[in-house]
């Protein structure tokens, strides 16, 4: 939660030094943001190549890890165990 505060207050002291000197944003907040986006997700790109390269299987559990937890910030947990029923049929 720390990073998001500190990255919402660094993105706050960048606007007021643009509104200070009177410029505006070089690019509107929402294509900005999907620039941003894109540049995380093609970030990812090479691991994938790699992997397709040295013919390793590319997984669902190592997208999880490797790939979406760097897009996402969150670190990937567990994939839920499917809950088995107890009771005899």
């Amino acid at each position: 939660m720390k990073v998001y505060i500190v990255s919402l207050a660094a993105g706050v002291l960048v606007g007021l030094i643009y509104a200070l000197m009177q410029v505006r944003s070089p690019a509107p907040p929402a294509i900005a943001l999907v620039g941003l986006l894109g540049m995380l997700i093609g970030e990812q790109a090479g691991p994938v190549i790699r992997k397709l390269v040295t013919r390793e299987p590319i997984t669902v559990g190592w997208l999880r890890t490797e790939c979406v937890a760097r897009i996402t910030g969150v670190e990937a947990r567990p994939a839920p165990l499917a809950k088995q029923d107890d009771r005899a049929a």
